[in-house]
């Protein structure tokens, strides 16, 4: 019984050293923001809702000129839900809801602050602005 044990104990010492993913916290791995209250959030992709890991970035396009205070821009989602769907999410609109497929994306505007920092506001979807 105590070899067994001890056994039990060795394997899960050298699953923990070789695979030290599982042994980390996620939450110190999601990347995180302050929020208008003063609080901290996680980092949230704006399409699927998911919690975004400090080394995930959004697939997203700014377009020209550069140098412009106001800028458009796409964003096509995270790694989790652009260019496949992971199992189990969806794909929705912030502003109207509605799913977007695939090969759609958000249209938003780039602010580009005099401090440095910048701001994404989404304006709508492909659905959103889709001829009726």
């Amino acid at each position: 019984m105590l070899v067994g044990a001890v056994l039990i104990i060795a394997a899960f010492y050298m699953f923990i050293r070789f695979f030290p993913s599982f042994s980390k916290s996620e939450k110190n791995e999601l990347r995180t923001q302050k929020n208008e209250h003063g609080g901290t959030e996680f980092v949230r992709c704006p399409l699927c809702s998911t919690p975004l890991a400090k080394s995930e970035n959004m697939i997203s396009k700014i377009y020209r000129p550069m140098n412009t205070p106001d800028q458009r821009m796409t964003v096509s989602g995270c790694p989790h839900c652009y260019p496949v769907v992971k199992a189990g999410l969806q794909r929705k609109c912030p502003v109207c809801g509605k799913t977007v497929p695939t090969e759609g994306y958000l249209i938003a505007r780039l602010f580009n602050r005099t401090t440095g920092k910048k701001h994404v506001m989404i304006t709508g979807c492909t659905e959103c602005y889709k001829k009726s």
